[in-house]
């Protein structure tokens, strides 16, 4: 049964005492509770963890949906979040962090803990591996941000003699980090239970999990970045050099490997009757889940709740008049191949007329099941109700099609020498610049929650936050395999997650290109938060956001290739026909569409691949040397 652990007041912190001034001052104070206290009692001690396991540092999650729409997976259909597709380049400062309060936390509980003899020791022994997994946690975070950053694994006191500078310390190697964070999961594999029911608290499971991740990452920055050698410090704080990349990619093998070898965890194919629906519940599905390795979860009427399915329901069927802010890309959307294993673009066009199709779902059929279980779209169901996403009626005048539509969802109007009062815009739009319509023609689906209430503010959903899951590791064990020269391996892998999309025509090893690694990824795992940090490791970032503008063609072309450029968010939006007397009459027809508000091609500099270090940190700290290219 899976353990769910809770938060607690903020009184369970480390406490000092006091000398007696006066005989009121002998009495313990009843509102907190003392390092003696919390040590000796193991609920007590899982209650501080639990806040430790609460501070867990993520970039992109469920719980800020507006980090999603920053690239190119997805449009913000907020008009306060409009700058994010009007800005050109990112700011250095962003995605940085430099959390040394949190790591003394973490520091401090592991120095408690292992001293706290009044535990039981196979308590104590669980204890000390959460703690240290979510301590290596933090750092691959900031490795992933910064670069190397001061190493420091014991609690650090001032001692207010007036000089701090013992307190200073320099930057580790960047490879120094990603060798600690390695190396942690390598002990705390056996401190922590083998329990795959366990997937809210750190197992050996998500030891091993986030051991192939970081080994793969390092692997990729030492191997790429020698095609960015200006992405690197003299002291090796940032870049990895090359040669260290074969024994990154060997550990992030065998540590896939072991887990996927150990039999406990498999993927989710519980509907296998709906592709598209065993996907998006592959997400929201908390019973005996066997494919979720380590959650952030959720839990209704405790006081933790998120709002993802509120800020994206669709307008339509909105259980509070709010919703449809992630619009997923026309980008990402054409990236699902069809189902003989080939790149396409949506079919729109026949020459020089449009293709006409009796549904407006019928565009997507024939498609990777991970496309409808991604994204809602046009013609999909969500609750059970039908979208209602279409962009206007295209009605025949003279020998052309001209085009009606609104301005508000579901506007009531009426067609030129045609019939009065009739609906003239779905009700999920696409509207161009009206918030909460579905801007690029598309709505997210994966994270939804289809429980009744969970689009109400006063109800929420407890669908759980996916960190790791057994897919990635199947695709981690790929890429490992694949730069190791061994492509039959990593077709395997690969061939086991397509399969479960409805990809029935295996891959060969023939087949097995970097260009397919990155596709993968990119379907595999949209929305959960790797986009921006996979373009980091395999430097793709600057080319793939390189500040140039694109063109409706170039969106639909050169589909699958990983540097394909996509500075840009296109959409695809359905229109009706209204031709009376024609065999068309009541189709649909689509056109590749730029919202007005897309003013921007994003550019990622060469600065961008390390966030910056803020000046107080740098004036408090001389042994510190600043990031590359800013």
């Amino acid at each position: 049964m899976r353990k769910y652990l809770l938060i607690i007041s903020a009184a369970l912190v480390f406490v000092f005492g006091c000398k007696k001034d006066a005989d009121f001052l002998q009495t313990d104070p009843s509102n907190i509770l003392t390092d003696e206290t919390v040590w000796k009692s193991e609920s007590l001690v899982l209650s501080v963890l639990a806040d430790l396991y609460n501070r867990y540092v993520d970039q992109q999650t469920i719980t800020n949906w507006a980090e999603y729409t920053n690239f190119d997976e997805a449009f913000p259909s907020q008009a306060s979040e409009y700058w994010r597709v009007q800005q050109i380049d990112y700011p250095y400062d962003w995605w940085n962090l430099w959390d040394y309060g949190q790591m003394r936390d973490l520091n401090l509980f592991i120095q408690k803990c292992t001293a706290a003899t009044a535990l039981s020791e196979d308590a104590r022994t669980r204890f000390l591996g959460e703690a240290r997994f979510l301590r290596a946690a933090l750092y691959f975070e900031e490795v992933k941000r910064m670069g190397g950053v001061p190493l420091i694994t014991e609690p650090m006191t001032y001692d207010f003699s007036g000089d701090p500078t013992y307190l200073q310390h320099a930057r580790a190697k960047e490879s120094e980090i990603y060798d600690f964070v390695i190396a942690e999961m390598d002990t705390i594999k056996t401190m922590l239970p083998d329990d795959p029911a366990t997937q809210s608290r750190a197992t050996k499971g998500v030891a091993l999990a986030m051991q192939a991740r970081a080994a793969l990452y390092a692997a990729s920055i030492a191997k790429y970045g020698a095609g960015t050698p200006s992405v690197a410090t003299a002291g090796a704080e940032v870049g990895i050099p090359a040669d260290k990349a074969a024994g990154y990619y060997q550990k992030a093998l065998a540590a896939a490997q072991e887990i996927i070898n150990g039999g406990k965890y498999s993927l989710y194919q519980k509907k296998a009757e709906d592709l598209q629906d065993n996907f998006a519940a592959t997400f929201y599905d908390k019973s005996n889940n066997p494919e979720v390795i380590f959650a952030q979860d959720f839990k209704l009427k405790s006081g933790k709740v998120q709002g993802w399915t509120i800020a994206n329901q669709p307008w339509s069927s909105a259980e509070e008049q709010q919703g449809g802010r992630v619009n997923p890309s026309l980008n990402l959307a054409e990236q699902f191949e069809k189902l003989d294993n080939t790149y396409a673009p949506f079919a729109t066009n026949s020459g020089s007329d449009y293709i006409y199709y009796e549904n407006p779902g019928d565009i997507f059929a024939g498609r990777d099941a991970r496309l409808g279980g991604t994204i809602m779209l046009p013609g999909s169901k969500f609750k059970g109700k039908d979208l209602d996403i279409w962009a206007g009626i295209m009605y025949w005048n003279n020998g052309a099609y001209s085009i009606i539509s609104g301005d508000t969802y579901g506007e009531i109007g009426n067609i030129p020498g045609g019939p009065t009062g009739v609906q003239i815009v779905g009700t999920d739009g696409p509207i161009d610049g009206k918030e909460y319509s579905a801007q690029t023609g598309f709505l997210v689906r994966k994270f939804m929650d289809p429980a009744v209430g969970s689009g109400q503010l006063g109800t929420q959903s407890e669908v759980w936050w996916v960190r790791y899951r057994y897919a990635e590791v199947l695709l981690n064990a790929a890429e490992a395999a694949f730069e190791l020269n061994q492509p039959a391996v990593a077709a395997g892998y690969m061939n086991t997650v397509r399969a479960r999309a409805g990809l029935t025509t295996p891959l060969t090893a023939a087949d097995i290109t970097f260009d397919r690694i990155v596709h993968e990824r990119k379907v595999e795992l949209a929305f959960e938060g790797h986009e921006m940090f996979d373009n980091k490791r395999w430097r793709l970032a600057h080319k793939v956001w390189n500040g140039e503008s694109i063109s409706a063609s170039e969106v639909v072309s050169n589909i699958g290739k990983a540097d394909k450029i996509n500075t840009q968010i296109y959409g695809l939006w359905p229109y009706k026909i209204y031709n009376p007397g024609s065999a068309n009459d009541g189709k649909y027809v689509f056109k590749v569409v730029k919202s007005a508000n897309v003013t921007a091609a994003h550019r990622f500099n060469l600065g961008n691949y390390y966030s910056s270090i803020s000046a107080d940190i740098l004036s408090n700290n001389p042994k510190l040397v600043k990031n590359p290219n800013q």
